[in-house]
């Protein structure tokens, strides 16, 4: 018997109490009882969000959120700036080239954060820009940007607007919607909100619907306008995943019951472990600075093929974690802790990767990882 771990940064695991939700009988979304739950799961968002705005529920990944906080702001023509620091980063550059978008990139190399300083010149240099999108936390690298800084910086322009793809940030660390000014926020079920996959979630702040009244890209699915006329309502403009929002009702009331202070501390006692645990095996972290607390992305030891270690942790541990991608295919592995995860998590992934590096051939002392990560978890 081989017990599988999921570990991926993203999907990521599912509490039984929400697998047990989900697994009601069917209701139909235009009945009365869909109404209540749709309602509270609604306040659950802006809770989560840190916001006073509506956030938007579509039935899709979050893709489907990243490409409509392009095509529900901007017309064709407009200018944007986009940070390219990854994998996920360069997405914004290839959604805003599909809308007619002259998208200008700045990148930066992988590994390494954003420095504000460097939009604050990009706009300086063309304040027709009208919307700045980048990641907050980039999944490809393991890097988080700093977007309260740059949210701040993009408050005194009137006319421009900061879309964050938070979708491996939200519910990991500390995004305050409102407080930093961030105009549109997106995340995705299948990753700290602990659904499977299947729903993107993107907020609206007014700064950004007044730039949607203006933008002439069409769009009928991704429709936000349609989508926040009705589900003020408690309904959504197509049909919605019904599941997904009932396992949704239940992942708030665990959130809750935790509390949004206790959740992000938790997360970063996890990420802080599995980055030390990770040195302390000898290992090196491939971020540069500003490490997200929702992955810790590791470097393959030299000599040692980073899909060999990612796909030994699967065959004989049981442990799915996640390659490198690009031109990082076989340089590095990735370990999630975001979400469902506890200190045991961290341990068993630590523990596992170990053995694989000993069973490569690779000289690690068994433990010492491991060792590491269980003092800083006792310390808490």
């Amino acid at each position: 018997m081989l017990k599988r771990y999921l570990l991926a940064p993203g999907p990521t695991p599912v509490p039984p109490e929400v697998l047990l939700a989900m697994a009601r009988p069917m209701i139909h979304h235009r009945a009365p009882e869909f109404d209540p739950i749709f309602a509270e799961v609604r306040e659950g968002l802006k809770w989560l969000f840190q916001t006073r705005n509506d956030v938007l529920m579509l039935a899709a990944s979050g893709t489907g959120g990243m490409e409509g906080a392009v095509s529900n702001f901007l017309s064709p023509g407009d200018k944007a700036l986009y940070v390219n620091a990854g994998k996920f980063g360069e997405r914004w550059g290839k959604l805003c080239k599909t809308f007619g978008v002259q998208a200008t990139e700045l990148k930066v190399e992988w590994g390494q954060a954003v420095n504000p300083q460097q939009v604050a010149d990009a706009l300086k240099k063309d304040p027709s820009i009208k919307a700045v999108y980048l990641q907050a936390s980039e999944t490809s690298t393991g890097v988080s940007h700093d977007v309260k800084a740059l949210g701040e910086l993009i408050k005194g322009y009137d006319n421009t607007i900061l879309v964050v793809d938070a979708i491996t940030a939200l519910g990991v660390f500390d995004i305050k919607t409102d407080a930093w000014g961030l105009d549109v926020v997106i995340t995705g079920s299948q990753k700290a909100l602990m659904l499977p996959p299947g729903m993107a979630f993107v907020s609206v702040s007014d700064k950004a619907w007044a730039l949607a009244d203006k933008a002439k890209n069409a769009a009928f699915y991704f429709n936000f306008k349609k989508e926040r006329e009705t589900q003020t309502k408690n309904q959504t403009a197509w049909t919605p995943t019904v599941s997904l929002i009932v396992g949704l009702q239940e992942v708030f009331r665990i959130m809750k019951a935790e509390g949004l202070e206790n959740m992000f501390a938790r997360q970063g006692r996890l990420a802080l472990a599995m980055r030390e645990g990770v040195k302390a095996a000898g290992m090196a972290l491939f971020a540069k600075e500003s490490p997200s607390d929702a992955l810790t992305a590791v470097c393959a030891p030299d000599g040692i093929d980073g899909q060999a270690i990612y796909k030994n942790l699967r065959v004989q541990y049981g442990m799915t974690a996640a390659g490198g991608q690009d031109h990082l295919k076989g340089k590095i592995f990735r370990l999630s802790h975001m979400g469902y995860a506890d200190s045991f998590d961290v341990i068993a992934a630590l523990a596992a990767t170990e053995m694989v590096l000993k069973g490569l051939g690779h000289s690690v002392k068994l433990g010492s990882g491991v060792g590491k990560a269980q003092e800083i978890l006792m310390a808490k």
